[in-house]
């Protein structure tokens, strides 16, 4: 994700760097199929689980950003109160399913279909997920005094395109939540992210997002 912390960290490459993003990958890694292994389910506000995801569960944000104009955003906000997506300040991308959602279960040999869009702020710290049977407002975790690069930030490395990949882990609290997502109110967010920042200004997102009820400390 972009946000103004983050892309203050892009000039803060240099010799060390790589090595501790690596150890906290496998870090990362380990802890992401521990949480595979037995993931709860989440019953929806109504008391119906048919269409409720996994806790937690897991999604792919994949493709170019597009800015979203003012007024032109997604109808009734999507029903969230605490963003606007209308106010020009967003760009928006595609969910693709992982684990625990709706359309996880497609033919593995078969490319998945987008199941939703995401809105991210590049200015801002807030962004929304609009998903099958809901949707869910988040907001970016500010970097701790001492925080390791490529956490809460990006880390960058040149493509050999003149473009730059730019890595980092993000962590997100759930501001708001709706339909079937209910219960993941004041959960958490955990981003794995690759965004690729290309030559012509582009940015091509490639994001896993591990969203689960779990509050962060």
């Amino acid at each position: 994700m972009i946000t103004n912390q983050a892309l203050a960290n892009q000039s803060k490459s240099g010799n060390g760097q790589e090595p501790i993003n690596i150890q906290r990958r496998i870090v990362m890694g380990g802890a992401l199929a521990a949480l595979l292994v037995s993931p709860r389910s989440i019953m929806a506000d109504d008391g119906e689980d048919t269409e409720a995801p996994n806790d937690p569960f897991i999604v792919l944000l994949s493709g170019i950003y597009q800015p979203v104009a003012a007024g032109q955003g997604p109808e009734s906000n999507l029903g969230l109160t605490k963003v606007n997506l209308n106010d020009g300040t967003y760009s928006t991308t595609q969910i693709y399913p992982v684990f625990g959602i709706a359309g996880t279960g497609e033919h593995k040999h078969k490319k998945k279909k987008a199941i939703g869009m995401f809105y991210v702020q590049f200015g801002g710290n807030l962004c929304a997920y609009d998903l099958p049977g809901g949707a869910i407002a988040m907001s970016f975790n500010s970097v701790p005094a001492g925080a390791p690069p490529g956490f809460n930030g990006f880390v960058p490395f040149p493509d050999g395109h003149n473009g730059v990949f730019l890595e980092g882990t993000f962590e997100l609290m759930i501001i708001e939540a709706t339909g079937v997502y209910g219960a993941f109110q004041g959960g958490h967010n955990h981003m794995v992210d690759k965004l690729h920042q290309l030559a012509n200004g582009q940015f091509d997102e490639f994001c896993f997002c591990n969203i689960s009820t779990y509050q962060f400390p």
